[in-house]
């Protein structure tokens, strides 16, 4: 049965001269891959542009359980993006998204308040003319509450150590070595109290916003099986140096 959905594309591959795969998470169905013809004619409803990383859609699909590649029936842009893709910055940051987004969802099933918090991030993300320095570090640290492993803050006390295995904050280091010394706890807490509109308030030096997105990815690690070093990191490290 045909269903409209919305959906947010993580990641496309050329396959052949007229074909792409598209990984999509959508609304309705959680993480998806589609097999779409791109026609040559400058004149087809659809283009290649439409699958951009991070790009709103609309998209009708009849789901098959057991096809790898689903197929579309229709689509079309849902937000065109204002300045995302001409702004060197954010187009960076969406990309860094992106990427992350394409390992950390890989089963990801339907899941709407996921989908609701990834839409409205990305739509804030295009609206903002500045104070978005932050905003790759706030959407992992947030984005962490709905893949399950969200830290307790209420248990947070000056000085306390950062367990990034467990998820917990301690007065003493755990015997691992999976760990933040409590000045870097401190600022992990920290931002993980704020939202999008408050960041900005954070300062932070480029060195610092490096070795929070250093230890954001590493937390991702100890807690998603086979998350593997990430191509984009470099170029969003080198817009902060």
């Amino acid at each position: 049965m045909l269903t409209k959905t919305q959906a947010i594309v993580l990641h496309s591959l050329k396959y052949g001269e007229t074909r792409l795969i598209v990984d999509m998470f959508t609304r309705s169905y959680g993480r998806l891959s589609f097999i779409v013809n791109i026609p040559k004619s400058s004149k087809a409803k659809v283009k290649k542009q439409l699958f951009q990383p991070l790009t709103l859609l609309e998209i009708e699909v009849d789901v098959r359980q057991k096809v790898q590649l689903q197929k579309l029936s229709d689509v079309r842009l849902a937000a065109p993006f204002l300045s995302i893709p001409f702004n060197p910055h954010k187009l960076s940051i969406s990309l860094f998204v992106a990427e992350f987004l394409y390992y950390a969802l890989r089963s990801e099933q339907r899941n709407e308040l996921l989908y609701d918090y990834m839409e409205s991030s990305i739509l804030w993300l295009d609206g903002q003319d500045g104070h978005y320095a932050n905003f790759h570090l706030v959407f992992l640290m947030r984005l962490s509450r709905f893949l399950g492993f969200y830290p307790n803050l209420d248990d947070y006390e000056a000085g306390d150590y950062f367990d990034l295995r467990e998820s917990v904050f301690l007065p003493s280091p755990p015997v691992h070595r999976d760990f933040l010394h409590p000045e870097e706890a401190q600022k992990v807490q920290l931002m993980m109290r704020m939202d999008y509109s408050t960041m900005h308030l954070f300062k932070m030096s480029h060195e610092e916003r490096n070795r929070l997105l250093e230890v954001s990815l590493t937390y991702y690690r100890l807690h998603l099986p086979d998350f593997p070093e990430m191509k984009s990191v470099g170029v969003l490290q080198e817009l902060y140096q």
